[in-house]
């Protein structure tokens, strides 16, 4: 039987996302920054600014689908709640909830037209926080499963969110200044122009991509460039030949390798070492379906109808292992997209699971939760 973790172990795993703090920020600043003057507003400053936080935190309450299963979590999570198609619907209902919070016995407070525009803007900064990073994000749903992902800034962006911060801080100095939003809108331009900056640098990487790909022989390839932690000019460049993926951690900055790792290394040290100036770049293969003796059931178990769901989420598929044993055999793939040196753990790795006494068994879908085969719960 396959281990089942508690609710409360499945939701620390896949709960509310780090950067879920950085989208309550970037919407309080987004607010601050399109204040009217104080004559002209019909609701406080101090009220409109936290309601453009929670609002921009907002979409990610739908993280609650993952105490349903671990596949509610792939389909819906960034759907529904981060749709541009519902950003309207999500506007007024939380505009209703506050006239009705706000407006008590006092028939003479602001209504739902008050709050509308400031919480219609928060959950848009979100949907285009998400935009941004390679997870992408659903913003045509439920019309469409498709995600939309430009692939910029990764997932925590400790520059993006101090940007953020700075506005906010420099408003909050100035704040009986006439001129008080005039900081965060500053920021809100710094913000914008620093993802035009990584947008930049990702052309720049997968141009290196490409000049690989031609001196290879790859020239049919597509090429892709993933953010990684720590600065805007780290970069996973991926070259994918359709069964084979080349790919390289790069800065494109850096003129010398970082100095060897020691055994006490901090997690800094560790996230930013594997990122090589583009002379000094090394380039590793990974086979989307393993080894010569793993292809078979590796392909059997990739386009198995049961593992759709994988091939529907993952950008870059490819096998982690192969597990038998007298009981089972399992067949475990991962996302490329997620492989990021220096961290601990690889998200999002399933697979599917057989009798091991009956080659004809059926086959069940299953996330792996850990390196150990038996730490795995069904999707189903």
């Amino acid at each position: 039987m396959p281990l089942q973790p508690p609710r409360a172990t499945r939701l620390a795993r896949h709960g509310l996302p780090v950067d879920t703090l950085t989208h309550a920020l970037s919407g309080a600043l987004l607010a601050r920054a399109t204040a009217p003057a104080p004559a002209s507003t019909a609701i406080p400053l101090r009220r409109r600014v936290v309601l453009g936080a929670l609002a921009a935190a907002f979409p990610d309450s739908d993280v609650v689908v993952s105490w349903l299963s671990p596949l509610a979590y792939l389909y819906h999570h960034r759907g529904v709640t981060h749709s541009l198609v519902m950003l309207g619907v999500w506007a007024l209902v939380l505009a209703w909830l506050c006239a009705k919070i706000w407006r008590g016995a006092d028939s003479q407070a602001p209504g739902w037209r008050a709050y509308f525009g400031v919480i219609a803007m928060g959950i848009g900064i979100h949907i285009a926080g998400d935009w941004i990073t390679a997870f992408g994000t659903m913003m045509f749903a439920p019309l469409s499963d498709w995600r939309a992902a430009i692939s910029t800034t990764f997932i925590i962006d400790l520059w993006f969110s101090g940007i953020i911060i700075g506005g906010l801080l420099a408003s909050w100095v100035w704040r009986t200044s006439k001129y008080a939003r005039w900081p965060a809108v500053a920021g809100l331009a710094v913000l914008c122009s620093y993802v035009v900056l990584q947008f930049a640098m990702q052309q720049r990487a997968m141009d290196f991509g490409r000049q690989y790909a031609r001196a290879n022989g790859l020239s049919a390839s597509a090429v892709t460039a993933l953010p990684r932690p720590l600065s805007p000019f780290n970069w996973m460049v991926v070259v994918d030949t359709h069964s084979q993926y080349h790919y390289s951690h790069v800065s494109l900055t850096a003129r010398h390798a970082p100095a060897p790792l020691t055994p006490d290394a901090g997690l800094f040290a560790k996230l930013g070492a594997p990122y090589l100036p583009l002379s000094q770049a090394q380039w590793q293969r990974a086979d989307q379906l393993g080894g010569e003796g793993d292809k078979a059931l590796a392909r059997e178990v990739l386009l198995h109808p049961q593992f759709g769901f994988f091939r529907w989420f993952a950008q870059f598929p490819v096998l982690y292992r192969i597990d038998r044993s007298a009981s089972s055999t399992c067949a475990w793939f991962q996302d490329l997209r997620f492989f990021t040196p220096g961290r601990a753990t690889w998200p999002f790795r399933y697979g599917m699971c057989r009798d091991g006494a009956n080659a004809d068994g059926e086959w069940r879908a299953y996330e792996l939760l850990g390196d150990n085969s038996d730490s795995k719960i069904s999707v189903h």
